[in-house]
C-alpha cells in the first residue's frame, strides 16, 4: 500500500475555518499529483465543509452512544459530518484504555478508520491487540519541536513496528512527532512505518502547499 499522511490540523488559526478549507484543497491537489493517501483532520466545527472537499478524519470521539452527553463527540455525528476516519487518544487528548477499545470497536461498526496515537513502544503493543487499523506512534515531548522521532529515537518506531507484528501483522504503524520535511518521512518509511501523522510542519509553514509537495517529493 501507498504510504499515508495525515496533516492534523489541531486547533491552529492557520487551519481554522476559511484556512481550514484552503488547506484543505492543498491537500487534496497535492495528493492527487503525487498519488498517495494525504487525509486532512480538522476541528469538528471544520469537518462537515472540509470533508467535501478531502479525504478528512476526526481529531477526536467519544464512546458514546446517541443520548444525553452535552459537549461529547458523537461517533455517529462525525460520519454522517463526513469524516471517514478518527484519531483516537492523540498525547493532547488522552482516553483510558477501555475508552480507547470502545472507540476502536465504534469505529469498525460505522466503517470509520481508526488511528490509535501512542507514546512508545509498550503503549503501541497494547494498542494494537485492540486491532485498529493504525497505530501512530508520538512522544509527547517531541511533538510540536521539528525535531522527527524517526531521528531522534528511531528504536522508537522499529521497535513499535516490530512490537505490532508480533500482536497484530494487520495493524499499520505511523510515525509521527515532529515530522516536517520529505527527509523525515523518507526515514520513518525505511524504519518500517507505513506513513506520518504531521501537524505543524505544514500547518504553520509561510507556504503550507509548497511544504506539502517537498513533504512527498522523495517519496
Amino acid at each position: 500500500m501507498k504510504p499515508i499522511i495525515i496533516v492534523n490540523f489541531k486547533t491552529y488559526l492557520e487551519a481554522t475555518g476559511e484556512r481550514a478549507l484552503k488547506l484543505a484543497e492543498v491537500c487534496a491537489r497535492v495528493s492527487e499529483e503525487s498519488g498517495l493517501s494525504i487525509v486532512a483532520a480538522p476541528q469538528s466545527a471544520d469537518l462537515h465543509r472540509v470533508a467535501q472537499l478531502t479525504r478528512a478524519y476526526a481529531q477526536h470521539m467519544d464512546p458514546i452512544t446517541p443520548g444525553s452527553h452535552t459537549g461529547w463527540m458523537l461517533p455517529h455525528a462525525l460520519k454522517q459530518a463526513g469524516a471517514t476516519g478518527t484519531l483516537i487518544n492523540h498525547s493532547e487528548r488522552r482516553l483510558t484504555l477501555a475508552d480507547i477499545d470502545a472507540c476502536v470497536h465504534m469505529a469498525r461498526e460505522l466503517e470509520l478508520t481508526s488511528v490509535v496515537c501512542t507514546n512508545n513502544i509498550a503503549t503501541t503493543r497494547a494498542a494494537a491487540a485492540l486491532e485498529p487499523d493504525y497505530v501512530a506512534v508520538e512522544p509527547p515531548e517531541l511533538i510540536g519541536t521539528g525535531i522527527a522521532v524517526s531521528r531522534a529515537d528511531p528504536e522508537v518506531i522499529s521497535g513499535s513496528v516490530d512490537a505490532v507484528r508480533r500482536v497484530n501483522p494487520k495493524v499499520r504503524v505511523l510515525c509521527g512527532a515532529g515530522i516536517s520535511n520529505a527527509d523525515d518521512l523518507v526515514a520513518a518509511i525505511e524504519l518500517g512505518a507505513h506513513g506520518v501523522l504531521l501537524a505543524s510542519g505544514i500547518v504553520k509553514a509561510p507556504d503550507q502547499e509548497e511544504a506539502l509537495r517537498a513533504l512527498v517529493s522523495k517519496v
